[in-house]
């Protein structure tokens, strides 16, 4: 967005973050998330959330530096089916559909493969794939395509989507460094002259004269603004930003002494999540787990620093696709992803990898219908929100998390894979029957950090914004992240973020409604 509207020098663009600058090296170096990930880190932000019902707390990590989440994710490039965007544009939502999303996503690569149909080359986001060679994850391949899945070239390939297909898996890294949208589309425009970037400072609420929007209250400053006003603080800090600023519920806000400027009671709701559910097999070899802790650490930040290969080059999963949980669906319902690392918990909570061979794979219904919800609890912009994430409150979404969790046993079954495992491990390997793995949703598993839907836009009046992402109610405000999604895309969300990013500014150079 920063890139876009500076193109024309009449523009002036303060682009704010309330984090770090994104310099440190292991935000460069892929398996620096290992450091990054952690609570207490300056370049994330670490929200207590209640899964559900009365489960015990988990925290919630996103980014909290330039470039936000993609300078500190697992770089999984996946861009959803574009039955979701044309969902999106069926239900009122005029300029989203695949037409205009698909084409966006054709700007915005640069991908290893090459051209294709709804491929892009040339673009400025470097999409690589995880490399070939290592026999483990040939043969989860393997596995899957004894259970039906095709080993596929591209599983962003709009038939791959539609159908089922697993292969080695995009990636947003270059040359075995991480590439962020920081990099992408901010580094290469750092020096134009109507362009500054303020770093450390936080947002605490959008100032107004009557509902006009022309300014901000920071932690250290005030700014005007005269032109508009873009939240793109993530489906968390995003909706925050607006309650904080009188845009929510009336009798919420009243009650937290917040004066109210618009009554949006859907701002906050709606909030989507991916709860991923896990099978863990100790392996004969070809894991990870010896390379990233002790000598083998050691060995492969050498080889990093010295050649840029090596297990710290390797994105979160590498190998994944979309499959069927069960016959006679019409598209695929789950998304698969693989880590070859297991890991567990010590005694003082921190997360440690098992020192033996291990294997993990993974994966999450896609459009999950349960919905949860983020609300400010103070006027003080310090204060974390209350998130309650409501996962398996629907139907749909745990008898879809309990036949994926069978699917992924039956692949550790097959012969192409079996032949590798030592035995069934962790959490997974406690539970045998349908009850018990229901009754064990939460434990199997975690957030994949896909945060949405908290501040959707819709052609309602009641929705928080307008098709061109407009803040109902008032003048010169709108909203671009994923919050914006009025359901949850059917993959990562981080490329989405990028395109929305990227068709907002479409919309909003244009002047005229799409």
């Amino acid at each position: 967005m920063a890139n876009r509207l500076s193109e024309d020098p009449a523009n002036r663009v303060l682009l704010l973050e309330s984090g770090p600058d994104d310099k440190s090296p292991f935000i460069r170096m892929p398996r620096g998330i290992g450091k990054l990930l952690a609570p207490g880190d300056p370049h994330v932000f670490a929200y207590p959330v209640t899964p559900a019902g009365n489960q015990p707390e988990e925290i919630w990590l996103k980014g909290r530096t330039i470039g936000g989440s993609s300078s500190i994710n697992g770089m999984v490039y996946m861009r959803g089916s574009p039955q979701d965007y044309d969902d999106w544009a069926k239900d009122g939502c005029t300029g989203w559909g695949w037409d205009r999303i698909g084409a966006q996503y054709l700007k915005l690569e640069d991908h290893v493969l090459g051209a294709d149909t709804w491929r892009g080359v040339g673009g400025p986001l470097k999409i690589s794939q995880s490399p070939r060679g290592n026999p483990l994850c040939q043969a989860i391949l393997n596995a899957s395509r004894e259970l039906g899945v095709p080993e596929v070239e591209d599983v962003n390939d709009t038939k791959v989507v539609a159908d089922q297909g697993m292969g080695y898996q995009p990636i947003t890294t270059y040359r075995g460094k991480r590439f962020s949208a920081a990099r992408a589309f901010l580094d290469p425009v750092r020096n134009r002259p109507n362009l500054d970037i303020l770093t450390g400072v936080r947002a605490e609420k959008v100032l107004f004269n009557g509902k006009r929007a022309n300014g901000l209250k920071l932690s250290d400053r005030t700014v005007e603004c005269r032109g508009e006003i873009i939240l793109s603080a993530g489906a968390v800090e995003s909706p925050k930003l607006l309650e904080l600023s009188g845009i929510g519920d009336s009798e919420r806000l009243k009650a937290l002494g917040i004066a109210p400027i618009v009554h949006s009671p859907l701002v906050g709701e709606n909030l989507r999540e991916h709860r991923y559910v896990a099978m863990d097999w100790r392996v004969t070899g070809e894991s990870s787990n010896q390379k990233l802790q002790g000598l083998g650490l050691l060995a492969s930040v050498l080889r990093y620093f010295l050649f840029s290969k090596g297990p710290m080059t390797d994105a979160a999963h590498e190998v994944g696709g979309f499959i069927k949980t069960r016959p006679g669906l019409d598209r695929p319902d789950a998304q698969i992803g693989s880590m070859l690392v297991t890991m567990g918990v010590n005694d003082k909570g921190q997360v440690q990898l098992d020192s033996f061979p291990g294997l993990r794979v993974l994966g999450y219904f896609t459009r999950p219908e349960s919905r949860g919800s983020t609300h400010v609890t103070s006027s003080d912009a310090a204060q974390m929100p209350a998130i309650n994430a409501n996962h398996f409150d629907e139907e749909i979404d745990r008898q879809t998390a309990l036949d994926l969790f069978k699917w992924l046993r039956r692949l550790g079954q097959q012969p192409a894979l079996s032949r590798w495992i030592v035995e069934e491990i962790g959490m997974g390997a406690t539970v045998q029957s349908d009850d018990d793995i229901l009754a064990n949703l939460l434990k199997l598993g975690g957030t994949s950090f896909h945060i949405a839907g908290t501040a959707a836009m819709g052609a309602d009046e009641s929705s928080v914004l307008d098709p061109q992402l407009r803040v109902r109610g008032v003048e010169g405000l709108r909203v671009c992240d994923t919050s914006i999604m009025p359901t949850l895309v059917s993959g990562n969300t981080n490329a989405p973020a990028m395109a929305i990013a990227m068709n907002a500014a479409d919309m909003i150079l244009s002047k005229e409604p799409i």
